[in-house]
């Protein structure tokens, strides 16, 4: 069941990318509803394969693959749109290549090893996509402009918070290797 909302997530992405990359292409509360289903989809997938019991690495690894395809795609055509710098989707590509490679090559672990600043930004990474589509949502004016503006600092902050992420896991072999 756990993998099924991870492939529903998987599924989404192709629709939410249209929809984002090209503006007025869907009705907003169509996108809306496939990214709040993306949203659901990741907030219950772990939590169902912890309480059937079903929980594995390889199962982690699905969930955060489709994670980054998922946010990857969004901040991509949010770019494309050019509504967010293309620099983020770069930099989230590399920190979860960095992610993965980090865990299974360096640390030679069987799952995958979180860092509090990689968890923060994964939750954060829908962010902008999620604050534009608000943005889009016929609101008090005020709140539209807000929810825009926004999303376009969260992009600026999570590049610099990315780039932290992506020094941070690049130093922190150097510093168990240290003598004490």
């Amino acid at each position: 069941m756990a993998n099924l909302l991870t492939t529903l997530r998987l599924l989404l992405i192709a629709p939410v990318f249209y929809g984002l990359a090209n503006p007025g292409s869907m009705p907003v509360y169509w996108l809306a509803l496939l990214f709040l289903l993306a949203i659901a989809s990741d907030f219950f997938d772990g939590k169902v394969a912890r309480a059937t019991n079903t929980a594995s690495a390889r199962g982690m690894l699905f969930d955060h693959a489709t994670d980054f395809l998922f946010v990857t795609s969004t901040m991509a055509a949010l770019a494309l749109a050019g509504l967010l710098s293309p620099l983020l989707p770069i930099l989230v590509a590399i920190a979860f290549s960095q992610y993965v490679l980090d865990s299974y090559f360096w640390h030679k672990q069987k799952q995958l090893r979180m860092s509090f600043l990689g968890r923060w930004n994964g939750v954060f990474y829908f962010g902008p996509a999620l604050l534009y589509i608000a943005s889009q949502l016929p609101l008090a004016g005020f709140l539209q402009t807000l929810f825009g503006v926004a999303s376009i600092w969260l992009g600026y902050g999570l590049i610099m918070s990315t780039l932290l992420s992506i020094i941070d896991r690049t130093i922190a072999p150097l510093q168990l290797k240290r003598p004490q």
